[in-house]
């Protein structure tokens, strides 16, 4: 990770909690990342296991410790404080880089002064042939609902071209920094889940355009540290697709939108985990409303 001035310096921040060997892996392969003016930070959210070794192991990486479990935006926020690149590159703990995985995004940002946001192609770690993520819709204003192109197909090179979209990925989104300058940084009220997208939305208001990238590669494992479903998931997933609604969809569509989720989505999802064998996951979305109905949406 040689300094290159000729180059935009970039800031790849990850957050960890409980993980450590699966950051771990994710610092071993960005020691083989080909980009020369990089930095590397690593916040850990309070993990239950000591993760010191992280910092000795990589001494390259600056190391944050948080004293209290600040969730997905509040970890990377306080990366993004300490970062000092004019690009900074958000990547999940659980997520695997090729070598060349930085150059075609800064390409692609020199293109275009609006471009704020760009993500690369995503394949699931374990189905390497197997796209998780080549762009994203937009989010449907009635459902709040938005939908990433190519998951579970096969890749065969159907989407090599870099495109305007809709959506970033959190696992791996790269952000310039003029786009914190103008909206500010990830909105901890959602804690995990929905944050990206809700700052997606805001930084097209803002006038920044939104890119998929390609040539870039990033493998993902998936859900690490919640469980690829959990009560956990299963609470913050409903609570945030409810505070989703209400900071971003106005006017009659937002009020369908509510009336939607609160009266057809939220019941029906409840009524099948009751028949289910989860039957717990019912009251996690119950709890959901709950804190929506108590809590303000700024």
């Amino acid at each position: 990770m040689n300094n290159d001035t000729q180059l935009p310096l970039v800031s790849v921040i990850t957050v960890n909690y409980n993980t450590d060997e699966v950051t771990a892996a994710l610092l071993a392969s960005l020691r083989n990342v080909t980009y020369p003016n990089l930095e590397v930070i690593v916040v850990d959210n309070a993990s239950k296991v000591n993760c010191d070794y992280l910092k000795t192991a990589f001494p390259e990486i600056t190391f944050i410790q948080n004293e209290v479990n600040e969730g997905f935006a509040g970890g990377n926020n306080r990366g993004i404080e300490k970062a000092s690149g004019e690009i900074v590159f958000l990547l999940n703990n659980d997520t695997e880089v090729i070598p060349g995985f930085i150059e075609p995004v800064i390409e692609l940002f020199k293109t275009d002064q609006s471009i704020g946001i760009i993500s690369p192609k995503i394949r699931y770690y374990h189905l390497p042939g197997v796209i998780q993520y080549a762009g994203g819709e937009p989010i449907n204003p009635f459902t709040a609902r938005g939908k990433f192109i190519g998951t579970g197909q096969a890749d065969r090179g159907q989407f090599q071209m870099p495109v305007k979209t809709q959506l970033g990925h959190g696992a791996a989104m790269a952000i310039r920094r003029t786009v914190f300058d103008k909206i500010g940084l990830l909105p901890e009220n959602y804690f995990l889940y929905y944050e990206e997208l809700d700052f997606c939305v805001h930084a097209q208001k803002a006038g920044f355009s939104i890119w998929y990238q390609p040539a870039s590669l990033v493998l993902h494992k998936e859900s690490m540290s919640v469980g690829k479903l959990s009560s956990i998931k299963v609470y913050y997933q409903n609570r945030n697709r409810l505070l989703f609604i209400r900071r971003n969809i106005k006017g009659l569509q937002g009020f369908i939108s509510r009336m939607f989720f609160v009266l057809i989505s939220a019941p029906v999802a409840m009524f099948r985990y009751l028949l289910s064998d989860t039957p717990g996951y019912a009251n996690e979305i119950w709890k959901g409303l709950i804190w929506n109905f108590r809590n303000n949406a700024r």
